[in-house]
């Protein structure tokens, strides 16, 4: 069964002026276009391709690669606009549609959105939608651990942190003291679960749970101490976390943690004002 708007492994069964066709069983042949076609390919040779809709609503197979895939979420830039909706650059010949209905506000051209690719039941076309909350499952905690790596889409800012997609298929947030680099609508990142939510979301941290996390910033804390006066910080545990995350960008548990670090590896004192090079 072929699975549009994704990849498939097919069978060669003929090559003409056109390109080499492949064999979609119950839907027949499907071409590969001439410029895919490489010197080796022989009849019954199995190749793996994306099979889409092209211009004329034919089933055609490409060797380029999508920026999303049909069931996915992706950042898209919108190349244009029409009286039925707006078209997305996803990587392929033919835009990616997106109907009006489908948009949180009217889309503009140059500008990106986070979407996720469907095929709509009426007509059978790959499409896109903005509302994606309705195509994301609920998480349990059979699903993820806590420390778990996950791959994340920063989906929009609110006023606690971020909305982000995890998986391709969960919602997620991440709260503003989880988040320890710049962020952005559209960037994709890995980050850590930290719990399953009743709701079925998940509250996930930027990056690693790891030691590797507070490891690496208790390096740059040191190097923040080795070039401040007289090796000197005023920050410790009578600090806010909001001081923390202003002036180091990072959560005051991690703060702590690399303190810990240096602390036993004798490299920091402890002062009432702060910390400061032993």
């Amino acid at each position: 069964m072929i699975k549009l708007g994704d990849y498939n492994t097919l069978r060669i069964t003929r090559f003409t002026d056109h390109g080499a066709y492949l064999d979609g069983g119950d839907v027949g042949e499907i071409l590969l276009p001439k410029a895919y076609v490489r010197a080796e390919m022989r009849p019954h040779d199995e190749v793996t391709a994306f099979v889409y809709l092209d211009q004329s609503e034919r089933l055609v197979a490409t060797f380029e690669r999508p920026l999303v895939r049909v069931g996915g979420c992706a950042c898209l830039e919108c190349k244009w606009v029409n009286e039925h909706g707006a078209f997305l650059n996803w990587g392929l010949m033919k835009d990616l549609f997106v109907p009006f209905r489908e948009q949180r506000k009217p889309m503009e051209v140059g500008e990106s959105y986070v979407v996720y690719a469907y095929i709509d039941k009426e007509s059978g076309r790959i499409a896109a939608t903005a509302k994606i909350e309705r195509h994301l499952l609920p998480a349990t905690p059979a699903d993820f651990r806590r420390g778990q790596e996950v791959e994340v889409l920063v989906w929009h800012k609110t006023p606690l942190g971020f909305k982000v997609i995890v998986n391709d298929g969960y919602q997620g947030q991440i709260y503003d003291n989880q988040v320890f680099h710049p962020l952005h609508s559209g960037d994709r990142i890995t980050g850590s679960v930290l719990g399953v939510r009743p709701d079925g979301k998940l509250d996930i941290a930027a990056g690693s749970l790891g030691t590797s996390r507070f490891s690496d910033f208790a390096d740059d804390l040191l190097d923040a101490l080795r070039h401040a006066p007289d090796g000197t910080l005023p920050y410790g545990d009578h600090s806010s976390p909001e001081q923390i995350s202003a002036r180091f960008g990072v959560s005051k548990k991690t703060f702590k943690r690399a303190v810990g670090t240096l602390y036993r590896r004798r490299l920091i004192r402890l002062i009432p004002e702060g910390i400061t090079l032993a």
